[in-house]
Parts: structure tokens; C-alpha cells; sequence
């Protein structure tokens, strides 16, 4: 009578930036990997082998600051359109609706920072002072 074994389990496991790779039976694999993780935690608490990484801080910006900062950057010395300034708005990374931006170009049309000339739908907006320096 001939005995068949199950084929051994392979694992990888990447802790920090450490990898281990464990080869046994299924019976064996959760004794394996308890053994490997309290090790690594007793040797982290003392050698910091996990690096702690900061998160990266969100950006909480407005569509209405952002287009502010461009103004106060000078970009508005020239008229630009409601399809320039959301270009604009996405090539720094930010990805506002349409709608969103011409509705801050309004806002800060009426605070007295920006001036539009043009017909409807084809406005273009401009610096109506210059930014402080």
C-alpha cells in the first residue's frame, strides 16, 4: 500500500522589510507563521527593523483657494477661459468639475479679484488688481 503526502505549502510573507519564506506541511504552516510573527515583533520593539512612515498630509484645498493662489501667482495678469483655468487647475493635480471652477471664477469675480470680459460661455477672466507683493 503505498502512502500519498500532500505536496508542502510555500509562503511568502513580507513584514516591513523583512521577507521570510516558509516551505512545510498544512498542519505545520500556522505554528510556522505564529513563530516567525512574535519574533519579529520581540526584535522590532528593540531594533526598529519596521520603519514607522508618516502618512502624507492631505491636501484641503478649495477649488475657490486654488484658483486664488494662481491669481495671487500672476497667472491671471492675462485672460484665460473657464477651459484654460481647469487645465491649468489639473495639470497642479487637482481635478474639479467644470462646473465647480466656473462657479469660483463667479465668486471671486464678485469679491473684486477677478474682472470677466467676453460673451456667455466664452468669458475670460483676468486679474482686476494685481496681487500684493
Amino acid at each position: 500500500m503505498t502512502e500519498t503526502t500532500d505536496p508542502p505549502i510555500r509562503l511568502k510573507m513580507k513584514i516591513g522589510n523583512l521577507e521570510f519564506e516558509i516551505e512545510c506541511q498544512q498542519d505545520q504552516l500556522e505554528e510556522s507563521v505564529k513563530r516567525i510573527l512574535s519574533t519579529v515583533t520581540a526584535y522590532s520593539k528593540e531594533a526598529m527593523i519596521i520603519p514607522e512612515r508618516p502618512f502624507p498630509q492631505p491636501r484641503a484645498e478649495t477649488c475657490k483657494s486654488l484658483i486664488q493662489q494662481l491669481w495671487t501667482e500672476g497667472w491671471f495678469a492675462s485672460p484665460h477661459g473657464l477651459g484654460e483655468v481647469h487645465s491649468e487647475m489639473a495639470r497642479k493635480g487637482f481635478h474639479y468639475d467644470r462646473t465647480a471652477v466656473a462657479h469660483a471664477l463667479v465668486d471671486l469675480m464678485k469679491e473684486g479679484l477677478l474682472t470677466r470680459e467676453g460673451q456667455p460661455r466664452r468669458y475670460r477672466y483676468a486679474q482686476k488688481r494685481p496681487p500684493r507683493t
